[in-house]
Parts: structure tokens; sequence; C-alpha cells
């Protein structure tokens, strides 16, 4: 499996694309607001987009989406519970960041992301683990051939996501993180939303916030 990623916009937020190979389609999981970084990354790996996993509906995760949807048909995926962020992207930008950079659109006609749910496209097959606290929302993406979890904001090396702006809840990631996350096998990889990649083992034992799993 191909796996590349670029660090993109202010928040320098991860955008992966996930392939079988060079050339030919790929998944894209989470849009942060930078087109021309995300059309790059896929160039440089001869790829193109076929599905866009959304893990959640902050705008640095988010903020590309509809240009990306609009320059090839594909399909964008997102969970229902963060449709007040994906709806209101400006109101959003205000709020987080004081000021809005871009013309940014409501995001529509997304395709709903569950629990269990296996989403196969470009020639492989990822599955949902809802996994709310830092949105309600939030989803990662677990490829169980590989032993690679995407997790989002969910889990970083060394950290957390906040769970401070609306619609977050320390009680919800800490549960989601002890039922859905620290499950998984010691040797996982763990890409994460912002920051180097890491281990499922390797924060189970040294991630500061371990207690709240434990």
């Amino acid at each position: 499996m191909l796996i590349d990623a670029a660090e993109l916009w202010l928040a320098q937020t991860n955008t992966y694309v996930v392939a079988p190979g060079r050339g030919g389609p790929c998944v894209v999981v989470d849009a942060p607001p930078d087109a021309t970084g995300i059309a790059a990354l896929m160039a440089r790996n001869d790829l193109y987009p076929e599905a866009l996993l959304l893990t959640h509906g902050h705008i640095d995760h988010m903020g590309g989406a509809e240009p990306l949807s609009r320059s090839r048909p594909m399909a964008v995926y997102v969970h229902p519970d963060d449709d007040f962020l994906t709806l209101n992207p400006v109101q959003q930008m205000r709020a987080v960041f004081g000021f809005v950079d871009q013309d940014y659109q409501p995001l529509v006609d997304l395709l709903p992301l569950s629990d269990g749910q296996v989403i196969s496209a470009a020639g492989i097959e990822l599955t949902v683990l809802h996994t709310p606290g830092h949105t309600p929302g939030h989803c990662c993406f677990m490829s169980s051939d590989e032993g690679v979890l995407w997790s989002g904001d969910q889990l970083f090396a060394g950290s957390i996501g906040r769970t401070d702006l609306p619609g977050g809840s320390l009680g919800q990631l800490a549960a989601s993180m002890r039922s859905k996350v620290m499950n998984l096998a010691d040797d996982v990889r763990v890409l994460p939303g912002h920051g180097p990649e890491t281990t499922v083992g390797r924060e189970r034992r040294a991630n500061p916030f371990r207690d709240l799993w434990a």
C-alpha cells in the first residue's frame, strides 16, 4: 500500500493519500484549506481521488473538501454528527481563528460515516471507528491488512485532541480511546492529523494523558 502525506495550511494539518501503488485512483484522508497542496501531493504519486474521508468537521481538516470535490467527481464521507461544523465553515473559521482567509463553502451531498462501516474505494478497504470526543462525529480509519490507523485529532504522538471547542468532551474522548484505540495491537501505526506518526504501543506506555484510558 502506498501512503504519502503532506503538512498543509497554517495549522500544518496532515493530509494523506492512500492507494495500492503509484498511478491510478486513491483515497484522500482529510482536506485542509490548501487545494494546491493536495493536488501536488496527488501529482507526485500520479494519483487522482476516488474518495475523500474526513476524520471530522473542523476547518483545518475539511476546508479544502469543497474545491477538491469540484475538481473531480468523488465520494466525500463525514460522520453526520459533525454536520453543524461542515455546514458552517465561515462561522467556524471566524470563531476559532478570528479571520476568514478564503471563500469557504458549506459541504453538501456528503455520504455518512458510521461505526464499523467498511469503505471500499480505490482498491483498498478502511474500517470506520467512530471516536467522539474531539468532536461529536470524529472518526478514525483502520486498515487491518496493513496495521495502520489514521487517527485524525483523536491521538497524537505524545498528546490527544483538544476538547474545549463546541461539541468536544474529554469524557467521551477517554471512552473512545479505551474502547476503540487502546484495544488495538501495540504495533499498529498511528498516522495523526498533526505531527509525526507513532504507534499504539508507544502511546499506551508513554502518552502523558494515558491515565485517562487506563
